[in-house]
């Protein structure tokens, strides 16, 4: 099967030779256009190297990785990342954090000179969709760690990614803003339909927003099963709660629970 993110027979050693690390060996799959996909798997199997992989960060031994039809040889211009910490320019205001990338991603570098105030304005747009209006001439250090996150979501979407990569975002915040931003990551992939990879250690997290679940092996890392999740969308917080739900996270516990003993 082909999909807008596709990686087949994937190999990748840490450093290159013979006696480095191997990370990955045999990694395949592939992401469907506008779906939301979640990895998880034990600690090490390699998730956040597959996000890298499919970012152009990183190039593998073995293998082929596409984006978008093509084979990817560097990094990819057409998507928008994410991580656990925000990493926001202390000296920069909220809004000029959000801005960075079309600073630096074409088309938008060449544009935004003269179209700086339709710029700004998308800006804004994405700071209220995500409850952050009237914090953009705030800086970094007076907003709090969930807010920074949402920030930071709008910066990895202000340039219009089809592909957006999920590395981990909500994994320092409290429970409460987790949910929170899991409902506010929900309702941005509803109506801006990017492809969404989220590499996770939170099966609830997974579950609740992904479509499709691939779980990965113990170091090297392959995906050893796919979990389609059938709950119809907008999903409620109030589900994750719900018997159903939990059954899903505890068989997902079981197979990563039988990749570590694997191992």
């Amino acid at each position: 099967m082909t999909g807008f993110v596709d990686l087949r027979g994937v190999r990748l050693t840490y450093g290159g030779t013979a006696d480095g690390t191997l990370a990955l060996d045999g990694l395949t799959m592939a992401v469907n256009k506008g779906e939301f996909a979640a990895v998880v798997g034990p600690s090490g199997c390699g998730k956040s190297t597959l996000m890298k992989l499919a970012t152009g960060l990183m190039r593998p031994q073995a293998g082929t990785v596409e984006v978008a039809g093509k084979e990817v040889a560097g990094p990819v211009s057409i998507a928008g990342m994410a991580f656990q910490n925000p990493s926001m320019l202390p000296w920069r205001t909220t809004l000029d954090n959000v801005m960075l990338p079309l600073e630096i991603v074409q088309p938008h570098r060449s544009r935004l000179k003269r179209e700086r105030e339709a710029y700004l304005k998308k800006a804004e747009d994405l700071l209220a969709l995500v409850g952050l209006r009237g914090f953009g001439q705030k800086f970094p250090w007076q907003l709090s760690g969930g807010m920074q996150q949402r920030a930071n979501l709008c910066r990895a979407l202000v340039h219009d990614p089809a592909l957006l990569m999920l590395d981990e975002p909500f994994g320092a915040l409290d429970a409460f803003t987790r949910e929170e931003l899991w409902q506010v990551m929900r309702d941005l992939h509803a109506e801006k339909g990017f492809t969404t990879i989220l590499v996770t250690h939170d099966l609830r997290e997974a579950v609740y927003l992904a479509d499709r679940i691939f779980v990965m092996s113990a170091r090297p890392g392959k995906v050893i099963m796919e979990r389609k999740i059938d709950f119809p969308r907008p999903r409620p917080i109030d589900l994750t709660y719900e018997a159903g739900f939990n059954d899903i996270v505890h068989e997902l516990r079981g197979y990563i629970a039988e990749a570590r003993a694997a191992a």
